[in-house]
């Protein structure tokens, strides 16, 4: 649960972004979904997260591999 208290999360806190995707859409993204998701999609959902301080113009196909990745660790963690 985010809160007022909680650290602001940039573009370079790949684990802390795939934490929040994993909070917000829980196992109805499972690892072969995840990396179907379409990057425009995937951006608009991280600058929705709560506490989330990028912007658009600082996201990169990096950034977003990396996310996608830390996501389905993420699943997997919790499996």
């Amino acid at each position: 649960m985010n809160t007022k208290y909680d650290l602001p999360i940039y573009w370079a806190d790949h684990e802390d972004i795939a934490m929040g995707l994993y909070e917000k859409f829980g196992d109805a993204y499972n690892e072969s979904k995840i990396y179907r998701v379409r990057f425009t999609d995937l951006l608009q959902w991280i600058l929705e997260l709560p506490n989330f301080k990028g912007t658009k113009e600082e996201s990169n196909e990096g950034h977003l591999e990396q996310i996608q990745s830390a996501w389905v660790y993420e699943w997997r963690d919790n499996q």
